[in-house]
């Protein structure tokens, strides 16, 4: 079996890996032992990059847009973008260890929105801190299409003090909402004691959220909910084998 080929953007944080979305597919190959390798790209080289391969653009508003992460898997020729379409087609096609146990696929999709839905109104301030960690050219890149997504010039994002605050007030009612969906689940994981893809994101959110953002601020995070949040990213990173330090 040759190795996949997944496209992830680079930074300036030891290792490079920062991407929630591009984290996804990697814990998930990491959990069925599948073999990969990464191709680093500058943020702002992605489309370039893409439109060469020839992957797929997503939609994004009224416009198409390149992005990763991109998966390439020469053993069958597929070329994927999009993390959910992605963890989809690597279940079906390598169904060892299903990360959709007892068919949950339409469910773990709706998981997704709902759990996208609790964050989006706090993202604001996490994307200041993104653009903090790239080169002067990706950081460029990527101030723009944020805005374009958020209709908001980048000078209006969150800075420090009440604008931000407010963001942190908005992420921490994001987290006591999904806390109540674990104390629900009757289990350590989202599904009760089963795991499955839904971990997967919760995971790799709070991945990105401990690389990103300042010591003290994942601290903040880390002390909600009695610990829950930092024993979540500590239990997927095992249960996945992702053996890098975060």
């Amino acid at each position: 079996m040759q190795s996949l080929v997944l496209y992830d953007t680079l930074s300036n944080l030891p290792g490079n890996f920062w991407s929630p979305n591009t984290a996804k597919p990697r814990f998930t190959m990491s959990y069925k032992g599948i073999p990969f390798v990464i191709v680093w790209l500058e943020y702002s080289d992605i489309a370039a990059a893409m439109k060469a391969i020839g992957a797929k653009p997503i939609k994004r508003a009224d416009s198409l847009d390149y992005t990763v992460p991109v998966l390439s898997d020469s053993n069958t020729g597929a070329l994927i973008t999009d993390s959910l379409e992605i963890v989809s087609y690597l279940d079906k096609t390598y169904p060892g260890k299903s990360v959709f146990p007892n068919h949950s696929e339409p469910l773990i999709h709706a998981f997704d929105s709902a759990y996208m839905d609790l964050f989006l109104p706090s993202m604001k301030s996490i994307l200041v801190r993104c653009a903090e960690i790239m080169s002067p050219a990706s950081a460029k890149y990527f101030m723009g299409a944020r805005s374009a997504d958020f209709q908001v010039p980048w000078d209006e994002f969150s800075d420090e003090g009440p604008k931000r605050e407010a963001d942190w007030q908005l992420l921490e009612k994001g987290y006591n909402t999904a806390y109540e969906w674990y104390q629900k689940s009757n289990g350590k994981w989202v599904m009760g004691d089963t795991f499955s893809y839904a971990d997967i994101i919760v995971a790799c959110w709070l991945m990105a959220f401990k690389r990103v953002l300042k010591e003290d601020e994942w601290a903040r995070i880390s002390s909600w909910n009695g610990g829950k949040w930092a024993q979540v990213l500590a239990d997927v990173q095992q249960e996945c084998q992702v053996t890098q330090s975060f």
